[in-house]
């Protein structure tokens, strides 16, 4: 069937092709040549004949035919040919609507692939979403927690400052307040409430709130923290004194936000405080009291039997006034101790050179100490070796002060035999000389493993029972000895007595000086001397003093009787008593510069208690002081410096031997030879820019009682110290490292101390020393 379709199919193109005529006359033609076939085949067969008749006729027959066939076919043609375009049509519509179907179809399957991965998409959504939903949720459980914690953690520090007995607060930058604790709250007696969003003016007093508000832009300019303290009243009246510490607090990213405020209660602290300087004053007042009292009837036991030892005596008279005399210098011996003793508490112990006789300064110490020794049946032996210059540079109360006190703890500790006095002078270089004096006793000895500790301040040697007194005046002389830049040193045997050594060096003044200045002594009778003193055997003792010098010596018993007494030309000297019965002597002094301010005499102060500065009496217009009691050395040695002017070596500003005490010149010779000043200089530098962090490590370790923390700080010091060759700082450092001392914990806070208050000038000295090696180098290179 399909192969007649074709066929026909065929047929239809064949004729659309070669047109209706030319098919019709094909189709006539070939209906013709059928029907002669055909009507010849069929003669043929029947009559075995073909007739021109028969072919004429079925030529007639195909052409009757033909029309008709034609037609029909035409028909036929035009029909099917119809059916085929309208079959054409229906098939490109059919295709049209099959592409348009493919197209929907590759749509619909896109949009099938596109929804598939819309749906994965969802899918995958839905499960971040679900994983995103746990989290969440983890996330708010923990974060309920951690807020819950915060809350926690908050209501404890809330807790935590509210229990502190200190004041919190923390303010913005605009000055208003943020938040304070309770400590605040009690203080001022308000709320919290009331406090928040206020500015000191609504909170505290104006004045107060003005100060505190300068603290703050203080903070806030300077962009660090201050301290201070401020006295703050309670609301029943009570006031207060804080210790108010301000810092500045910053966010995450750095901005400023305001300050934090902390403020500790030091009332008690400032009270004892105030109890200890009040102590510290009363103990000075006491001092200058006693002083001042004891040594008014010692002043006359000591001139007036000095006086009357140079009138006729017969031997037993002699002996007692001798004993008196030995008395009473043993007692302003004791005097000095004591005054020294409180002169090193306030590290205000200063050593005065001056020009001294040191022939005379011995034949004195030998003279007394003979008197002292045959009172108790000892023999006593001096021996000088070397030529002992007449005239020297130094402190003669102290050097008198060192030996007397070493001698008389000789004599103190030896029962039988006696006491050997020994002097060595050599000459060294720059016009000085070294001295050594050797005091050995045949007493009772120090044990070898204490003959250190009895240097330290109230250290006794345990177990000796003939050791009486306070402990403190081997510990003065040796400070004495290494202020005047000497040394002491003791050598002993238990029960076999022992032997102090003390060397020093000094500077020789030529003894021509000292003859120019005996002729001019002389010169200077007859001076008219007002003497302002309120005690009647002071008086005496004074003018039989100075009569005896040739003067001539009026008396005012009060201030007021001097100022009255007192006329422009009428004296050539003032003498004042410092403690009057209706003003000071400071005070006369004042009024007499005020009145007569271009006419004054000298003025020279009189008095028991040394512990005051000099620059104290130089602010009155005082030229010298003299301490009592008064001696006719001191009194010639006064009035010649004031009246004769006389040419006398000046000190260096540091000589070797302070060189030698306070610094390690052969480690700083070594150490710049290898790395030159300037590096030496760096670590001068950086040595001081560390020394107040260690001091105040060291401080509070000390104030905390942290005996190991004293130790580590102290270590840290002596190793520095140490590094830089400054001998002093590195010695105290070694004691204050060392609790094992005998008396570490009586002396450490002087050790402590001493280290605060020297360890500056030191460093000076040392960079003065560090500039002279320096300026021969520059020499050489110009």
């Amino acid at each position: 069937m399909r192969q007649i379709k074709t066929w026909v199919q065929l047929y239809v193109d064949w004729i659309t092709r070669i047109g209706i005529i030319r098919f019709s006359l094909l189709l006539a033609f070939c209906i013709i040549s059928i029907a002669v076939v055909i009507q010849g085949t069929i003669t043929l067969l029947l009559r075995g004949v073909v007739d021109v008749v028969d072919l004429v006729r079925s030529v007639f027959f195909g052409l009757l035919v033909t029309p008709w066939a034609a037609y029909f076919l035409t028909a036929v043609i035009d029909e099917l040919e119809d059916s085929r375009r309208r079959l054409t049509d229906m098939v490109h519509k059919l295709q049209v609507m099959r592409e348009r179907d493919q197209a929907l179809n590759q749509r619909l399957h896109s949009n099938i692939s596109q929804l598939n991965s819309q749906i994965e998409e969802t899918r995958r959504a839905e499960a971040a979403r679900l994983r995103v939903l746990s989290e969440l949720e983890a996330e708010a459980i923990q974060r309920e927690k951690a807020q819950k914690e915060l809350e926690e953690q908050s209501a404890l520090l809330r807790s935590f400052l509210d229990s502190s007995p200190d004041l919190v607060f923390y303010r913005n930058e605009r000055e208003e307040f943020l938040s304070c604790n309770k400590a605040l709250e009690t203080l001022l007696g308000r709320s919290r409430n009331e406090i928040i969003g206020r500015t000191p003016y609504g909170v505290y007093e104006p004045q107060m709130a003005e100060q505190i508000i300068s603290h703050d832009r203080e903070v806030f300019e300077q962009n660090r923290p201050i301290t201070y303290e401020l006295w703050f009243p309670y609301p029943d009246g009570r006031r207060a004194c804080f210790e108010m510490r301000q810092v500045p607090f910053f966010a995450a990213h750095g901005e400023r936000l305001g300050l934090v405020g902390f403020g500790r209660d030091i009332t008690e602290h400032k009270r004892y405080q105030d109890e200890l300087e009040k102590a510290s004053q009363d103990k000075t007042t006491f001092i200058s009291t006693i002083s001042h009292e004891l040594r008014t009837p010692l002043n006359g036991v000591v001139g007036l039997s000095h006086i009357l030892l140079d009138t006729p005596l017969n031997d037993l008279q002699r002996q007692y006034l001798n004993t008196i005399h030995l008395s009473a210098v043993t007692l302003g011996n004791i005097f000095n101790d004591i005054i020294d003793l409180d002169k090193i508490e306030r590290r205000r112990l200063k050593i005065a050179n001056s020009k001294i006789d040191l022939r005379v300064l011995l034949a004195d110490l030998q003279t007394l100490s003979k008197l002292m020794v045959e009172a108790k049946g000892l023999y006593l032996h001096f021996d000088i070796d070397g030529d002992v210059p007449h005239w020297v540079m130094a402190d003669g109360t102290r050097l008198r002060q060192i030996l007397w006190n070493v001698l008389s703890n000789a004599v103190k500790f030896t029962a039988e035999g006696g006491i050997t006095f020994g002097v060595q002078v050599s000459p060294t270089e720059d016009n000085k000389v070294h001295l050594r004096f050797d005091i050995e006793d045949t007493g009772i000895g120090i044990p070898a493993h204490e003959q250190q500790n009895i240097f330290a301040m109230y250290y006794q040697v345990p177990g000796t029972k003939r050791a009486v007194g306070t402990g403190i005046g081997l510990a003065i002389t040796q400070q004495l000895v290494e202020a005047m830049d000497g040394t002491i040193q003791v050598d002993s045997e238990l029960g076999h007595g022992s032997c102090f050594t003390i060397e020093l060096d000094v500077a020789v003044i030529d003894d021509s000086v000292d003859e120019a200045e005996v002729t001019q002594a002389t010169a200077i009778a007859d001076l008219r001397i007002l003497l302002v003193e309120d005690i009647a055997l002071n008086v005496t003792v004074a003018t039989a003093m100075l009569n005896k010098l040739g003067h001539q010596v009026d008396a005012a018993m009060t201030g007021s009787e001097a100022l009255e007494k007192f006329q422009p030309g009428r004296y050539d000297l003032v003498l004042l008593d410092i403690q009057l019965p209706d003003m000071t002597g400071f005070d006369v002094a004042d009024e007499l510069r005020r009145r007569y301010p271009e006419q004054l005499p000298p003025l020279v102060a009189l008095t028991a208690n040394l512990i005051n500065n000099q620059q104290q009496y130089q602010q009155h217009g005082m030229q010298s002081v003299i301490g009592k009691p008064l001696s006719l050395d001191n009194l010639r040695k006064t009035l010649n410096e004031l009246f004769i002017v006389c040419s006398l070596p000046v000190e260096p500003v540091l000589t070797d031997s302070q060189e030698k005490h306070l610094l390690d010149i052969n480690f700083l010779q070594d150490f710049t030879g290898v790395v030159g000043c300037d590096v030496m200089a760096s670590a001068i530098d950086l040595f001081e820019a560390s020394m107040p962090e260690y001091l105040d490590i060291l401080n509070s370790a000390l104030t905390a009682r942290d005996k190991q923390g004293i130790v580590e700080e102290a270590h840290k010091i002596k190793s520095a110290a140490g590094a830089i060759g400054l001998k002093r700082i590195y010695q105290l450092a070694q004691q204050a490292q060392s609790p094992d001392l005998p008396a570490w914990q009586e002396n450490i806070h002087d050790w402590v101390e001493s280290i605060s208050a020297e360890y500056q000038g030191d460093l000076e000295r040392l960079r003065h020393w560090l500039q002279q090696q320096r300026s021969p180098v520059q020499e050489h290179q110009e």
